[in-house]
This record gives C-alpha cells, structure tokens and sequence, in this order.
C-alpha cells in the first residue's frame, strides 16, 4: 500500500498557532519536505519533533517530487510544509499535490493557519465573496493592467504584497479601481501585528510617506468604489459625521447608522463599509 501525503499548514508567526494533530502527524510521518530547513527546524525544535526533513522549494521542486513520490508509492508517509502557512497557498506543493493524486496516493490536508483567511476576517471588509489573486505582477504596467481586469469582479480583492512595492500597488490600485474602502494588514499574529484600515487614497498616503514597510502584507480592497454623495450645498456628505449627528440626538449606534444610510439613499451594509474606510483604523 503506498504511504499518505500530508499537507500541515504551519504558524504565520505566532508558534502556538498549530493543531495538535499536526504536531502528532509531524512526528509520525518517514520525513518533512519544507521549504527551507533551516526555518522548519525553529519549529521542530521548539515542540522537540526529530523527524527526518529534506528541503521541497521553487528551484528544486520538480526533481524533489519525483524523489518524494517514489517513496510515497514505497509506503512511506511524507508531510509538506510551507515556511509559514498552507502549503500551495503561493507556496510549493501544487505540483508533488497535483502528481500524488494522480498517481492514487492518499493525500490529506491538516487546516490551519493561512494569512489571507485570517487578514479577511479582521478586515471588516465583506466576507461572503472574496477573491485571492495571490502577488500582482512587479512591474507597474502589467501590475495596472491586472488590476483592471478585476475592476468589476463583485467580491473583496485579496493580495499578498512586497513591503518594498505596497506604496506603489496602493498608488496603482486607487488609480485603477477607483477610491474603495482597504486594508493593509501587516505582520499577522507577530508582535508588531498592524491592520491598517481606510481609503486607497489614505492608505496609500500613508504607506508612501513611511520610511519602509516592513514585514509580510495582505492587502485587500472592497468590492465597490465609494462614491461622494452631496448635499444641497454640492457639499461632500461624511457618513461618520451623519451618524455621530443622529447619535447626539439620542439614537444607538444601529440606529443612527441605518438612519445615515436612508438620507443617502445606500444600503445598510454599505453606509457600514463607508463608515469603516471613513473611519479608518
């Protein structure tokens, strides 16, 4: 009988974000193909785990996989992991993933940790539909161009980003998709942890005036531009404003808030999503 492939999603940061059956698989299995020995073993070690690991990464991954499906196949038990994370999530291992399945070698995943999925949740941006384009492209020109191609999908846009490039991605973005309610979330579950909630146009203010962002980046963008309404005096209408009036009159938040939304002619969740970015964070 061949072995089984195991997919373990590992800490984004924090080393008390991993499952106890993970631990117990990494422990048990013939070895560990990770991305970078080096980085892996931190962690091995910290929970006392001796299990053999050979490095599974870019530059290797087709030889490695041929290398690592011969003993699959022998009936060894082999687990993947990523630097941090889900394996395959912008990381190696669709390819060993992908040829175990077709070969019929058990493969099973361990949910854990992944950085979009837990950025998304704390974004305060909607969560019912969202869509995960991974890196945009480095150069300007194909980075806009992509972003246009996804000018009119109706969900929240999530991507990984470079700290080096995200002042520029925040620039392109707001020019391409217009001024949309973000997030920049920073460092997940680390120390210097940041989620950065506003405009693009903030956003991008704001991140281009730091000396250097640092750390990994999940950037996500709101489904939809939010638009100025005016009053009668052609007057840019704050909703944050709106709601802090009616809630000096004596109305709860609830109230206030949908009350905003009825006088600008919106929806309840969209007066929410344009009092968050107006807000900001």
């Amino acid at each position: 009988m061949p072995g089984t492939l195991y997919i373990v999603a590992t800490p984004i940061g924090n080393l008390e974000d991993i499952t106890h059956r993970a631990l117990r698989v990494l422990r048990e299995v013939d070895v560990i193909a990770c991305e970078d020995t080096r980085h892996t073993r931190k962690l091995l070690n910290h929970y006392s785990i001796k299990t053999k690991v050979i490095s599974y990464h870019d530059h290797n991954e087709r030889e490695r996989a041929v290398e690592l499906l011969k003993a699959l196949a022998s009936g060894k038990n082999v687990a993947i992991v990523s630097d941090a994370g889900t394996p395959s999530i912008s990381d190696p291992g669709f390819r060993l993933v992908s040829e175990a399945g077709a070969q019929g070698i058990p493969v099973v995943a361990l949910p854990g940790p992944t950085a979009l999925i837990a950025a998304l949740v704390a974004s305060g941006l909607p969560t019912d539909e969202f869509f995960f384009a991974g890196f945009l492209p480095a150069p300007s020109g194909a980075r806009r161009a992509r972003l246009a191609e996804l000018r009119e999908l109706p969900a929240t846009l999530i991507f990984y980003e470079a700290p080096h490039r995200i002042a520029a991605t925040l620039r392109d973005a707001l020019d391409m998709l217009g001024e949309r309610a973000a997030v920049v979330a920073r460092e997940l579950t680390k120390i210097h942890e940041e989620i950065a909630r506003g405009r693009l146009s903030e956003l991008a203010e704001r991140f281009g005036a730091e000396e250097k962002a640092r750390g990994e980046i999940v950037l996500l963008i709101d489904r939809t531009q939010i638009e100025s309404e005016l009053n009668s005096a052609g007057e840019v209408r704050n909703i944050a404003a709106l709601v802090a009036e009616f809630e000096a009159a004596g109305l709860d938040h609830r109230a206030a808030l949908k009350k905003a939304a009825r006088e600008l002619g919106i929806s309840r969740d969209k007066a929410y999503r344009r009092l968050v970015a107006e807000r900001g964070n």
